[in-house]
């Protein structure tokens, strides 16, 4: 099977442009995509940690549409964006490094695992063995768990400026001043409190990420080839159809490890004090809910996955097609 992110380029691009390049290019258009998706889905994201992180005892909303309408009332607008400035950050970071990771790891699948070439095999644009769908979430998989490191300390003080409007604790300016008094009351080992389900969550909905997207790809290249003796690879397809992997992609990695994502918001929003683990938030969920509880901001999350990770693929490969086509005529002239 091709990897879209690996062939979605013009056919003499990869032995023109040199491996160096080729990262960088993926490091500027992955944060782009990245910093792109978050702001389409930063109030879903807002609605969704308010529902997680509320008390299972007394929760303070019914439902996303109580939250949203709640928040509107009386934080305006401007409480679906609070606290976004570290993700974007951590958006740009996150998205260069999944497909700068994704890309390098491929290769070095193919290194020590090289597919096996059939008979029957078609080659992809780069005229390499297609690398396997096993192999392709394999990849997916060892880039989320690099990214986790990155994203815990990112996704904490995101979480905690989401919610302390609701939650009355201390009032931060904004990401820098949270980030000070983090780090001068409890220490640099707090900004990787929740580090475990981060982890968790980030290794397998990579995998589903990238897996998701591959394989609806896939799907619609074979649809095509049925109606034309022309080969078709995944240059073909349109925007709209990069739209749909991408939305088929967020879709799987939101919905995979929902309820490790609830347990990590609600592990990142503690205050001072005595902290619970994985395994304690994890019962009280439980106790006070039952399974329900591991789903509260589900729907939302649904809502925002779909766009936002449509925007992230389409925006990522459109990008580096352009760049790198205009890399190529320069070449020529």
């Amino acid at each position: 099977m091709e990897s879209s992110i690996e062939s979605n380029t013009k056919t003499l691009s990869k032995s023109q442009v040199s491996n160096t390049r080729l990262q960088l290019e993926d490091l500027v258009f992955g944060s782009v995509a990245g910093m792109v998706g978050k702001v389409v889905e930063y109030p879903f994201d807002t609605v969704k940690v308010r529902l997680q992180t509320q008390s299972v005892e007394n929760p303070v909303f019914k439902g996303p549409m109580d939250c949203l309408k709640a928040t509107m009332k009386e934080e305006g607008l401007k409480g679906l964006f609070k606290g976004m400035s570290s993700p974007i950050v951590g958006a740009m970071l996150e998205n260069a490094i999944l497909f700068v990771g994704y890309r390098q790891i491929q290769r070095q699948i193919r290194e020590y695992s090289p597919p096996i070439q059939t008979p029957t095999t078609i080659l992809d644009s780069e005229g390499q063995v297609p690398l396997t769908l096993n192999q392709l979430v394999l990849a997916g998989a060892i880039a989320g768990s690099i990214v986790s490191f990155i994203l815990t300390p990112v996704e904490l003080i995101k979480c905690k400026l989401q919610v302390q409007h609701i939650n009355k604790t201390t009032s931060f300016r904004g990401p820098l001043d949270l980030i000070r008094h983090t780090y001068r009351t409890q220490g640099i080992t707090a900004f990787y409190r929740g580090f475990l389900p981060t982890f968790i969550r980030e290794t397998g909905a990579s995998a589903f990420w990238f897996g998701a997207y591959e394989y609806t790809c896939l799907q619609l290249i074979q649809h095509r080839q049925k109606s034309t003796d022309k080969l078709v690879s995944k240059n073909d397809l349109t925007a709209p159809e990069l739209m749909l992997g991408g939305a088929m992609g967020g879709i799987a990695y939101n919905l995979s490890f929902f309820p490790i994502d609830v347990i990590k918001s609600r592990m990142q929003i503690q205050s001072s004090g005595q902290f619970k683990t994985f395994w304690q938030i994890t019962n009280e969920i439980y106790k006070g809910a039952g399974i329900k509880g591991f789903y509260r901001g589900c729907g939302m999350t649904a809502a925002k996955s779909a766009p936002a990770n449509a925007i992230i693929f389409m925006t990522y490969v459109r990008t580096y097609d352009s760049v790198l086509g205009f890399i190529i005529e320069k070449k020529k002239s």
